[in-house]
């Protein structure tokens, strides 16, 4: 006997395709961890060593420079990602509040259907 094939639970059906928001190409862009700034300082010099080398490789070979380094020698690049991070959180609170204002309350709408049946009411 056949067995019968069961869908599988989480899986999304094949033939449908789920809407994706699209993303606003003009929010600001997310701050780099202090591993991202020595990555980018230091491939070109770890594939000129290791011009062999893959990309998953270089990703490895600066993986393993990283955990090499003590405290401050990342300073500089944790100092970095500090700066980046402030530079975010102030580009996120001005596009935020720059967004909350292009839209129109719609709260305000809904208080006036409120009030009209609170009139009709009485």
């Amino acid at each position: 006997m056949a067995k019968e094939s069961k869908p599988r639970a989480g899986k999304k059906d094949q033939g449908t395709k789920a809407a994706k928001a699209k993303k606003d190409p003009n929010a600001p862009k997310r701050p780099l961890s202090a591993y991202m700034f020595f990555s980018q300082e230091n491939r070109a010099t770890v594939k000129e060593e290791n011009p062999e080398a893959s990309f998953g490789d270089l990703g490895k070979l600066l993986g393993a420079k990283w955990k090499e380094m003590d405290d401050d020698e990342k300073k500089p690049f944790v100092k970095q990602a500090n700066d980046d991070k402030a530079r975010y959180e102030t580009e996120k609170e001005a596009y935020d509040s720059k967004a909350a204002k292009a839209k129109p309350a719609k709260k305000d709408e809904d208080d006036d259907e409120d009030d009209k049946a609170d009139e009709s009411d009485e």
